[in-house]
């Protein structure tokens, strides 16, 4: 699995804790920055990622601001990329399972890092169910192709 993963200067330290953890999973990932704590606009770091899950670059991505609701806001805008914001491990296995995510987006100022590895943990050893669920994410996708 390659992850690819970015944020903005409010989820800075928090995105470098979710790189130790992916190497500590083996997990392969490129790192989209940005490289200092200096103010920047997420959009900006949010389209990189999403736009390589979206072209099958990578096959899931990890998104992190101040409270992760403006980079799941701009990765949705990109067709193919469902984006959840999740603060909890419960939902971060229900988007898996349900919603076939394949990107969440975690808020620095919400959550502390033992959470957001044990969510990111959670979500990337889920799987999509499928069934009655993948009727759902078509219609998402019928809507976005509309």
């Amino acid at each position: 699995m390659k992850i690819a993963i970015s944020s903005d200067h409010g989820g800075n330290n928090l995105r470098q804790e979710i790189m130790q953890l992916l190497e500590e999973l083996g997990l392969s990932y490129e790192d989209f920055g940005p490289k200092s704590n200096d103010s920047v606009d997420f959009p900006d770091f949010a389209m990189p990622v999403a736009e390589g899950v979206a072209n099958g670059s990578f096959d899931r991505g990890i998104l992190i601001c101040g409270t992760g609701i403006g980079m799941s806001i701009a990765a949705n805008k990109v067709k193919g990329i469902r984006c959840a914001l999740v603060h909890d491990v419960f939902s971060a296995k229900a988007t898996r399972n349900h919603n076939d995510s394949n990107i969440i987006a975690m808020g620095e100022r919400v959550i502390g890092a033992g959470l957001a590895r044990e969510i990111v943990s959670t979500w990337l050893a889920q799987d999509f169910e499928g069934g009655r669920h993948l009727r759902r994410v078509e219609k998402i996708t019928e809507i976005e192709n509309a």
